[in-house]
Order: structure tokens, then sequence, then C-alpha cells
């Protein structure tokens, strides 16, 4: 028996992600990002997360050839930023917004509950998404509340 995309789509809704932006440089050395929820830790020796991307996203081709990659681990006020780096226009997304370079040259963006630095080291095929699995070179967090999505929509978390 197989389930269908919408039922599928619908029963996972009720897993709680935390939400990131993925940022990397492309082939020519520009900025790129995206927000992704597919995203979660391997190991931790050697250090490993993953984040799987459809083939069909904006920087699908650039996450393809890079080497490395941000994380950037949204904070609950950061619900603005997700819905930037998720629209389908990707041509302004850095414009006007806060953030430094790691030491491998990736955006990391302000206030950002955390962010980590990232190499690859694998990629999977995975349907029609591609799993990048990476080395985490780099980590920093801060004290903050995480943004969510839950059930097709964003939510906080309540202690």
């Amino acid at each position: 028996m197989t389930i269908d995309p919408d039922s599928f789509r619908s029963v996972l809704g009720r897993f709680a992600s935390g939400i990131t932006v993925i940022t990397a440089l492309d082939a020519e050395g520009r900025d790129v990002g995206m927000t992704v929820s597919a995203f979660s830790s391997v190991s931790l020796d050697p250090p490993l997360v993953q984040v799987c991307i459809d083939r069909a996203a904006s920087m699908f081709d650039a996450l393809q050839h890079a080497e490395r990659f941000g994380v950037n681990v949204l904070a609950d006020e950061q619900e603005a930023l997700s819905r930037r780096f998720a629209a389908v226009d990707s041509s302004h997304r850095f414009d006007g917004i806060g953030y430094s370079r790691g030491d491998n040259g990736v955006v990391l963006l302000d206030d950002a509950l955390c962010h980590l630095e990232c190499r690859m080291v694998s990629r999977y095929e995975a349907g029609d998404h591609m799993l990048f699995v990476a080395e985490v070179e780099c980590a920093s967090a801060r004290d903050a509340r995480p943004l969510l999505y839950y059930r097709g929509g964003y939510a906080q978390l309540e202690r």
C-alpha cells in the first residue's frame, strides 16, 4: 500500500520542526539562501548534519556544487526572515538584512538562534529531493526561543 502525497503531507505536518535558513555561495560567488525545515543532526562523532532539498528548489544547483554551507536556526522573532527566504523571488533575499560572514565565507544571519558552518561530505539521491550531509566545522548559539513549523504554519514554543 502506498500513501498519496496529500495524506503524507498532512500526517507529517503534525511533526513540529525548527526552521533554518541554509546559505551558500553559488558558482559565481553570489550569496544564495533558502528556508528549510528538513534539517537534522546525524552524528556526534564526527559532528554531522543533514539537509534535504527539493531538486526544483532555487538553490539546489548551488548546493549540488558547494563545498561549504551555513545553517541559521531561526529564533521565534524571525518569522519574517523565514518567509523572505521561502519566497519564490530569490533575487533580493539578502538586501537590507543584518548578517556577517562565517570563517568559510557563508552568510550567518544576525540574531539567529544558532549558526553552523558546514563542510559538505556526501550527497544522496532521495526521490524528488537530495540529501546533503555535512560536517560541522564551527557552531555558535544564543539563548532564545526557536521558530517552529507545525501543521502548515509557524508556531512558537511555550514553556
